[in-house]
């Protein structure tokens, strides 16, 4: 605002030009000087404005990397230069170089002290950020409002309501923070306390603590409120809309939504999505039918309602009179998550083709799931190429989906180029590890991720436990099992125990894993008796093997697996009457096996490979390396074990050399 107005008057000042003389009486040598010297400060106030004008624009549309080029280009910046390019960066989630920035400016305001704050509470990095706090000269509202948001938003509501109370000239902003932040903790009681405190209550607030009290479930108390509103706009009545539809209550949002005085599109897509949330795809459809207007938000909507129903989903797509970004990735999404993945990839082309620019999640949806190292590596380029490699969601999807395409190099490249690495990237690259046996490297990156103050949730634990599993770590086994709810308050599930199982059952400890399974505190389910199963047939515990089949065909009574594993347990300790009564079992009681398969992919072919494949055209060549791999296993001291497999056809069974 400060720069606008010196533009203006300088502008004020040249438009005036001709009347300077008469209006100041002074010699004409110092008034032609002055006026060079306002029309150069003119000039390079229209440049500087220009300038930032483009370097805000281009930050926008997240092009950083061309706004920075604009301010490298500038002939003069000013202190709203630096501030736009280091809050490029910021909404860019590079902190790093927003930080960088930050400190090479050779002058700081308030403005840009406080956005440096906000950056680093929005990334819950609230040490960084108080200390920029503490060392301000002078603060704004601002500043204090973002520091307080910071620490709500890591939970630390306490040090947030110290920091409220020493704010001062407090304006609605801050005190609606302080009101949803305790309603997102959970502590909707001192909202309402807070609330009632306010001098000033304008629409906002009222707003907000119905949005708070919705946040907890307690519709009929934000009901209430909404009822003593002095006055209501259009998005007051929407939240309380809302919150009957997040509390199930539809007959009362329907009968709110009726009493509307006005509706905006915005309500009717209110409605169409609360609806659709409830599973009333064709309630939402009839109203979605009879909106007076429809906009982009409304027709995105009404796809997204279509997620498990690919067919309509596009017939709606192609009804679409306009398509956005959103419309693009929503298709594209529900055609990936329904196991289309060409579909979504050609979906990916044809957005291309119309110039419609993709962004992280159109690529993220595409490339999960996606079975080709060679698609894997497209996508990934053409990621790059769009400068949207950096992105979080994407890197971690592309961590993924390398490692389960077998390339753990290409996983551990993306990780370590990600700037902005957070618990999902640490965990998709533990699970990377584990998965190819390198649990060294897993634990190493568990203690990485903790040190930088991440805390591991469920899916990271499993990746942990796998990898101790795998490589039998009993020790650290236990160790980061018993962390898990002690330390980081994460309680275990059926899939932690199974890992237990496995590693207590690769040291043989049949009866600790036993007893394990006994005393979870839920029902096992097929995982874990699975991994117990296995556990015996390598280590030939026929008994306990019996007692998990006998468990295992009451979960899974059509599965093959836990027959095949207990005959192979009796064969392993030479019961083989019990391995016939197994074989007579499964044919009794008709269980047969589908035959296992795995796919290699080479010169961007899949090849499929079925048990007792005899078709595929270079069948000869393949056993021929088999022979010669076998051989050489001998050579070295490979012992041969007869294990016993299952047919393809009738759920016969016999004995297989190799196993």
């Amino acid at each position: 605002m400060l720069r606008v107005g010196r533009l203006v008057r300088a502008t004020l000042l040249v438009f005036l030009r001709p009347q300077i003389p008469s209006l100041l009486p002074i010699p004409e040598k110092t008034h032609n000087v002055f006026l060079r010297f306002v029309s150069s400060s003119c000039l390079a106030l229209e440049n500087a404005y220009d300038w930032n004008a483009k370097i805000t624009a281009l930050a926008r549309q997240r092009k950083v990397e061309e706004a920075r080029k604009v301010f490298e280009g500038m002939p003069q910046r000013d202190v709203v230069s630096w501030t736009s390019m280091m809050t490029a960066y910021l909404k860019d989630g590079n902190l790093p170089k927003a930080r960088k920035l930050f400190d090479e400016m050779p002058q700081r305001n308030v403005v840009a002290c406080s956005a440096m704050i906000d950056g680093y509470a929005k990334a819950g990095r609230m040490v960084e950020a108080r200390r920029i706090f503490d060392e301000m000269r002078e603060r704004n509202v601002f500043s204090w409002t973002s520091l307080i948001g910071g620490y709500l938003r890591i939970g630390q509501i306490n040090e947030a309501w110290r920091m409220f109370e020493r704010t001062p000239n407090k304006n609605v902003v801050t005190w609606t923070t302080m009101i949803l932040g305790y309603a997102r903790n959970g502590r909707d009681d001192l909202a309402r306390k807070l609330f009632d405190e306010m001098p000033e209550k304008n629409v906002v607030a009222w707003t907000a603590m119905i949005s708070g009290y919705v946040m907890n479930g307690k519709i009929a108390d934000a009901r209430q409120l909404f009822d003593k509103m002095p006055e209501r706009n259009l998005y007051s009545w929407n939240t309380m809309i809302s919150g009957y539809f997040c509390a199930k209550q539809v007959d009362d949002a329907r009968k709110l939504f009726n009493t509307m005085p006005r509706r905006s599109v915005i309500s009717w897509t209110a409605m169409i999505t609360g609806l659709l949330e409830n599973g009333m795809v064709a309630d939402a459809r009839e109203l979605f039918e009879r909106m007076p207007e429809r906009d982009i938000a409304a027709w995105n909507a009404m796809l997204l309602g279509y997620s498990s129903d690919v067919i309509e989903a596009a017939k709606l797509f192609q009804l679409m009179p306009s398509k956005n970004l959103i419309s693009w990735n929503t298709m594209i999404n529900i055609y990936a998550k329904n196991g289309n993945h060409e579909e979504a990839l050609n979906h990916l082309m044809l957005m291309l083709h119309e110039n419609m620019r993709p962004n992280a999640s159109t690529l993220t949806s595409v490339v999960i799931g996606r079975a080709s190292i060679i698609c894997i590596l497209q996508i990934h380029a053409l990621a790059v190429l769009l400068g949207l490699d950096h992105e979080t969601s994407l890197s971690n999807a592309l961590i993924t989906m390398y490692s389960k395409g077998g390339d753990l190099v290409a996983s551990s490249i993306v990780f370590e180029k990600l700037r902005a690495k957070d618990v999902v990237s640490w965990t998709a690259m533990i699970l990377g590890y584990s998965q190819h046996g390198d649990a060294k490297a897993a634990l190493s990156n568990f203690s990485d991720m903790v040190q930088m103050g991440l805390k591991p949730d469920d899916i990271t634990f499993v990746g942990v436990l796998s990898a101790c599993a795998h490589s039998g770590l009993l020790h650290q086994g236990w160790m980061h099992f018993r962390s898990m709810k002690q330390t980081y308050g994460v309680e275990p599930k059926v899939e932690h125990y199974a890992c237990m199982v496995d590693l207590l059952g690769r040291h043989g400890l049949i009866d600790e894993a036993e007893k394990l399974i006994n005393e979870m505190p839920f029902k096992c389910d097929s995982a874990i008796w699975g991994a117990l199963l296995a556990a015996c047939k390598l280590h030939g515990n026929d008994e306990a093997a019996s007692r998990a089949c006998q468990e295992l065909n009451i979960l899974e009574p059509s599965s093959s697996g836990s027959y095949i594993l207990l005959a192979n347990t009796y064969a392993s300790v030479g019961k083989w009457d019990e391995v016939a009564a197994v074989r007579k079992t499964m044919k009794d009681r008709g269980v047969k096996k589908e035959a296992g398969y795995s796919e290699i992919e080479m010169m961007s072919k899949i090849h499929t490979f079925f048990s007792g494949d005899r078709i595929h055209p270079k069948i000869e060549d393949i056993y021929g390396v088999m022979d010669l791999l076998i051989q050489h296993m001998k050579d070295v001291g490979y012992m041969r074990h007869e294990w016993i497999t299952s047919s393809e056809g009738d759920g016969e069974i016999f004995i297989n050399p190799l196993c």
